[in-house]
């Protein structure tokens, strides 16, 4: 009898020989939603089990955009409105987030990343802000870029930019000001004035929404958003997820 992963091995590489390489996305935006449903679904003893299991879908889903060719991941793994959960829930996910963070610090899986974070990370526990300092010195360049989204906000992101942008220029007339404001000037002042727009975002848990998810950067992206919760999310499913985005036809807005 043959195997089922004998059998999803066949398929992914099918999948991935076929998909154009041409015309797969620069720049991948993940959600990584569904932790907790998939704990209860599972009857798992705690949420720390999927936490982790989620953690070990994150490193795979790296290898996979690293194999592709994939040039920015930006993955969003705590939002803002998740700081204002319970502390004991809090904590047990800043635990496995800092076991993920010094795990990338010596692991050569993300060798070819430069890992940056943005958001309000001067709201998380200090053990934690040491680590992801400790992180992006280690891991300050590399030919492809992964951007960690911690205690991130797009509305949020948008109001910096503009507090900014306005601090920048503090002492000119402000009707002059006005008049000068262009998209331009406000990406500048962005937390990520130099990466591309996001081409793809990929929701996991079978949410259909951004939830504030890189607002400014995503006015055209594509999005696919996936049944599964994110512990399961397998090589097969991210293939399908570009697939979708392949045989789509952007238009950017004309």
């Amino acid at each position: 009898m043959v195997s089922p992963r004998f059998v999803y091995s066949l398929y992914e590489s099918r999948l991935q020989k076929r998909l154009p390489k041409e015309d797969l996305p620069n720049h991948i935006g993940l959600i990584h939603d569904g932790h907790r449903r998939y704990a209860r679904r599972e009857n798992l003893l705690s949420y720390e089990v999927s936490y982790k299991i989620g953690m070990v879908r994150f490193k795979e889903c790296l290898s996979w955009c690293d194999e592709l060719g994939i040039s920015y991941v930006t993955s969003w793994l705590l939002s803002r409105e998740n700081l204002l959960r319970s502390e004991e829930e809090l904590e047990t996910y800043f635990v496995v987030l800092n076991e993920l963070f010094e795990e990338l610090i010596i692991d050569d899986l993300v060798d070819n990343f430069k890992i940056q974070f943005i958001g309000s990370t001067d709201l998380l526990p200090d053990y934690l802000k040491e680590t992801i300092t400790r992180l992006q010195e280690v891991r300050g360049g590399g030919e492809k870029t992964l951007t960690i989204a911690l205690g991130y906000g797009g509305r949020q992101e948008i109001i910096d930019a503009i507090k900014s942008l306005v601090i920048e220029n503090k002492g000119k007339d402000p009707e002059g000001l006005v008049e000068e404001i262009n998209d331009e000037q406000v990406r500048e002042h962005l937390y990520l004035p130099d990466a591309p727009d996001v081409d793809l975002v990929i929701r996991t848990s079978g949410e259909s929404r951004l939830s504030g998810f890189l607002l400014w950067q995503s006015t055209y992206s594509e999005f696919v958003f996936q049944d599964v919760y994110w512990p399961e999310f397998r090589k097969i499913d991210f293939l399908r997820c570009l697939r979708e985005y392949t045989q789509r036809e952007r238009r950017f807005g004309k």
